[in-house]
């Protein structure tokens, strides 16, 4: 059964050498003759055809030129096929060899592709890599972690949409984005979380303001004090007003982003408690960072869709994300 295969064998080389059969034909014997063909013979055939010798095949994969000649030899009997001749001190490839190499020539550049499409999706993903953020989060959290990202990656597109910590879980929950940052979740259909950090808030004052050295601060410390807060609607104040009872405050200006609260502190208008976060990302000059009590926690969470899989390099995202927290902490 081999013997009549090899037979066949030569019989199509040399009817493909003679233009008589499609190259389909010899493609489909090929895949026969596969059954009997070891990997490394094949390997060997084609470095030898390469470099025309043994002796430098041999040092191209790392192996002895005797190994390299048996591997021939051996490939050789397999496929009944005589592939190299001794023309004086040089080796010549037969035409069945030259036959036998554009066939495995297209089977390793198939193989080729095959590794560069690979390493192009484990460089460059499936396509761009969408993020939600909070705005705070978006400046205090994410650009330390895309640093590190980019250190492996980069030539990777990475599109942050910012909006309130509601939307980008919802935009999460429904496919929009690949992962999420937030400061707080609620119960939402579809929506994974996990918390990456919970820590305590810190009163800001100006610089110069009179409670700016003190070694802490309660809540009474700031009755009558101009106190600028986050919106109505939000967590975060909700959170902050729940410290303040009696609530002695007075209430100025409110707006829904931190970056804002720290930038009307650091020009004297007022004083607030954040999170300590952006001050470590983007330091904010004329600010003072002085603890509080009773304590208020802010958090960052990431969310996904419940059933997502995630491609590759959205977990190497994540995972910096983690790392650069616990770097930062």
């Amino acid at each position: 059964m081999v013997k009549s295969a090899f037979a066949a064998g030569a019989c199509l080389f040399g009817m493909e050498l003679a233009g008589k059969i499609p190259v389909a034909a010899l493609r489909t014997l090929h895949r026969h003759l596969g059954l009997f063909m070891d990997y490394r013979q094949i390997e060997a055939f084609r470095t030898v055809m390469l470099t025309r010798s043994m002796t430098n095949a041999a040092s191209q994969l790392h192996t002895t030129q005797p190994n390299i000649s048996r591997l021939i030899a051996k490939l050789q009997q397999e496929l009944g096929l005589p592939l190299f001749k001794r023309v004086g001190l040089r080796l010549v490839p037969t035409p069945e060899a030259e036959a036998l190499y554009r066939e495995v020539q297209r089977s390793f550049i198939g193989l080729s592709a095959i590794q560069e499409a690979a390493a192009s999706i484990r460089e460059r993903g499936s396509g761009r890599i969408l993020i939600g953020a909070s705005v705070g989060l978006s400046v205090s959290v994410l650009p330390p972690a895309l640093r590190l990202f980019r250190q492996k990656h980069r030539d990777v597109t990475v599109c942050i949409q910012t909006s309130d910590s509601r939307t980008v879980s919802r935009w999460a929950a429904d496919g929009f984005c690949d992962f999420g940052l937030v400061a707080f979740v609620e119960e939402m259909p579809g929506l994974q979380t996990e918390l990456l950090y919970r820590e305590p808030g810190v009163c800001i004052v100006p610089a110069a303001h009179r409670l700016a050295e003190r070694s802490h601060l309660q809540a009474s410390d700031l009755d009558g004090e101009p106190f600028i807060s986050f919106g109505p609607s939000t967590h975060e104040r909700a959170a902050v007003d729940a410290a303040f009872v009696p609530d002695r405050r007075k209430l100025t200006d409110e707006t829904p982003f931190a970056l804002t609260i720290w930038t009307l502190v650091s020009m004297g208008l007022g004083v607030s408690v954040v999170s300590p976060q952006l001050q470590q990302a983007l330091p904010v000059p004329n600010v003072r960072l002085v603890p509080f009590e009773p304590g208020v926690n802010f958090s960052c969470y990431a969310v996904r869709g419940e059933n997502r899989v995630d491609q590759f390099l959205v977990s190497e995202l994540m995972e910096c994300v983690r790392q650069a927290l616990r770097e930062k902490n």
